[in-house]
């Protein structure tokens, strides 16, 4: 698993149209629904003319984390859903990363119950992610 300073990812071995097939069933399975989908290469050639690689953002939620999170601290909405990126690396190699909810609702401050939901989502992030690795390492071999 790779980490950025607000993020967790992995690497597959997966074309970039089943990465993104994958990821929303790896999140589905961890009770997450993609609420958006934005095609950032489509999206950069209809507004700048401008070609981009391969590249999508799924606004991913978790219902009842989201609801612990907005009961807890109602401006929480503005970090929510939690964003899942999936860009093409190769032919066969995608990456696909998710916010640390950990760490992006560190910035709220010391609210516990708000900690409690990030250490969760943070949690079922991480095992999508592993799912996701584990199918790429698979397809790749």
């Amino acid at each position: 698993m790779r980490e950025s300073r607000y993020g967790i990812g992995v690497d597959v071995a997966l074309p970039y149209e089943q990465a993104v097939e994958r990821a929303s069933e790896a999140l589905k399975k961890e009770g997450f629904g993609v609420l958006t989908t934005i095609d950032v290469r489509q999206t950069m050639k209809q507004k700048l003319d401008r070609e981009f690689r391969k590249y999508t953002i799924l606004g991913a939620c978790n219902p009842p984390l989201a609801y612990r999170a907005l009961e807890a601290e109602l401006e929480i909405g503005l970090l929510l859903p939690c964003n899942v990126i999936v860009y093409e690396t190769g032919p066969a190699a995608s990456v696909v990363s998710a916010i640390a909810p950990i760490l992006a609702m560190g910035m709220v401050g010391g609210n516990p119950s708000l900690k409690d939901v990030a250490r969760e989502a943070e949690a079922r992030l991480r095992r999508a992610l592993d799912n996701l690795e584990s199918i790429g390492q698979t397809a790749g071999a």
